[in-house]
């Protein structure tokens, strides 16, 4: 679970890079004051030099979908495993006299 200090960091630089704006330590001090939070002094400084050079948009697109890879790497690869995953359930099962309406 994440303080509040984390969590006004994180808004502030989604913010800021939906703007299209370069994430730095200023531009998220400048949200989280306008936002009247109170951060712990290194957050925001932690946040600007982590992101200033990251891909955010790849960052947003990796959440949830395991260690590695890339957007498109992942959404291509995740729907022929289920799909396999699928029709070999359904081959077990028939096979081992498990079926519905057997």
């Amino acid at each position: 679970m994440g303080s509040v200090s984390e969590y006004s960091c994180i808004y502030s630089a989604l913010i800021t890079h939906d703007d299209e704006v370069t994430v730095t330590e200023d531009k998220l001090n400048a949200l989280v004051n306008a936002a009247g939070v109170n951060v712990e002094t290194f957050y925001p400084s932690l946040f600007g030099k982590a992101l200033v050079n990251c891909d955010i948009n790849s960052l947003i697109c990796r959440v949830g979908a395991g260690g590695g890879g890339g957007c498109a790497a992942a959404a291509t690869a995740a729907v022929p495993a289920a799909e396999e995953r699928k029709e070999e359930s359904e081959e077990s099962d028939d096979d081992m006299c498990f079926g519905v309406f057997d």
